[in-house]
């Protein structure tokens, strides 16, 4: 890991690009641990997102995601983290994930986004009319990820071919 000494490998993106099933997968391949930021927001807060959305507000969810981001971020183990499609949002999120190591943008087509997170009731925002939702956020965040230092577009990439591809930029 010396590499990357003890910057931490952040992966943003929006949602279903395959942050998670990809930090777990480098964290396995480079040696260290990986951690969800949303996982982490659970835990700390005792409830699940789509219930904070609905309960608390966005807002309040948004608060909770930069808390939780300072917190996971000041390891001072080496990580690979994989954040919530919305957490670049926030110009003070954006300036800790740059200040804490390689940031790498997942990417993917559209449809594809689609595919992957039409039945997954815990992502709160694409709710209702998933296509609708997702075209208008994407569009809403079209340059939200443009500050990552590496972007891979995931549309038709194995799992492991993403994190061949990270793991070469690391050690370059």
């Amino acid at each position: 890991m010396s590499e990357i000494s003890s910057q931490h490998i952040v992966l943003i993106g929006f949602a279903g690009t395959g942050k998670s099933t990809v930090g777990k997968q480098l964290a396995s391949r480079l040696g260290c641990a990986s951690t969800d930021v949303d996982a982490e927001i659970v835990k700390r807060e005792g409830e699940e997102i789509a219930s904070i959305f609905a309960n608390r507000g966005e807002s309040a969810f948004r608060a909770a995601e930069t808390e939780a981001l300072e917190a996971v971020l000041s390891s001072r183990e080496t990580l690979v983290v994989a954040t919530g499609g919305g957490a670049v949002l926030a110009p003070v999120n954006r300036e800790l994930i740059l200040r804490s190591g390689f940031v790498v943008a997942l990417k993917a087509d559209p449809e594809r986004l689609i595919e992957r997170v039409s039945q997954d009731p815990d992502r709160p925002l694409l709710q209702g009319n998933v296509r609708e939702r997702t075209y208008k956020l994407l569009e809403e965040r079209k340059h939200a990820y443009d500050f990552a230092h590496l972007t891979i577009d995931t549309t038709s990439l194995a799992v492991d071919e993403v994190v061949e591809r990270i793991a070469q930029a690391i050690q370059r």
